[in-house]
């Protein structure tokens, strides 16, 4: 890699850095790229734009950060997982790689509470499955649904909702508590996802009431 190469991939790297970390702390709308090109230590006000055009794409560069570890962590789980019929052994699969991932970044970190900006935001969220969304996720929900094979749709597709909202924003609230210095019930990520999956699989496999 050239001198050039080098440089332009550093500046690239202190803006992803700097965005993330705006967006996380101030919310996605409220960050101009001024700002973000004045926190990555770019004298430049334009690096932002030249480096990522729209700020769509600079949101896209982030997810994507992230999401092909998290995809490449998520792939060695369920290749242990196998054609497992527990319900938590998928679910295992759904919250594990993230919280892994956040373990393996160190501290602090801002991923987590980025990401919950997405998915609260109608057309951020789309960009945000459109990234996140890959192979091992299709894979996983799929082995999910084999394990629940008598629960009705509507209910699926409300425990679904249910489920990813208590995982998006639970990671979230544990990163800004971290971030904040405050009193954490969970010594490290890998406990706190134990009981986040016990959660969730507590939730999928919850009773269904019955209408009269």
């Amino acid at each position: 890699m050239s001198l050039k190469a080098a440089r332009s991939a550093g500046t690239r790297e202190a803006i992803l850095t700097a965005a993330e970390r705006l967006f996380a702390e101030h919310g996605v709308s409220a960050v101009s790229n001024r700002q973000i090109s004045e926190a990555a230590g770019q004298g430049n006000n334009a690096a932002v734009g030249y480096h990522f055009g729209a700020k769509t794409e600079l949101i896209r560069a982030v997810v994507r950060r992230h999401a092909e570890p998290i995809d490449a962590l998520r792939q060695r789980m369920l290749a242990r997982t196998g054609a497992s019929r527990e319900v938590r052994d998928w679910v295992a699969c759904l919250v594990r790689p993230g919280a892994q991932h956040l373990a393996e970044l160190g501290g602090p970190t801002w991923y987590a509470r980025f990401a919950a900006q997405l998915m609260t935001d109608p057309v951020l969220r789309e960009l945000m499955i459109d990234e996140a969304f890959g192979p091992s996720l299709a894979h996983t929900l799929d082995g999910l649904n084999r394990c629940l094979p008598d629960l009705p749709p509507p209910v699926r597709l409300q425990r679904g909702d249910m489920a990813r909202h208590l995982m998006v924003h639970a990671l979230a609230e544990r990163e800004r508590a971290l971030a904040d210095g405050a009193t954490v019930g969970h010594a490290d990520w890998g406990t706190y996802a134990d009981g986040l999956v016990d959660a969730l699989s507590g939730l999928w496999l919850a009773p269904v009431t019955i209408a009269p």
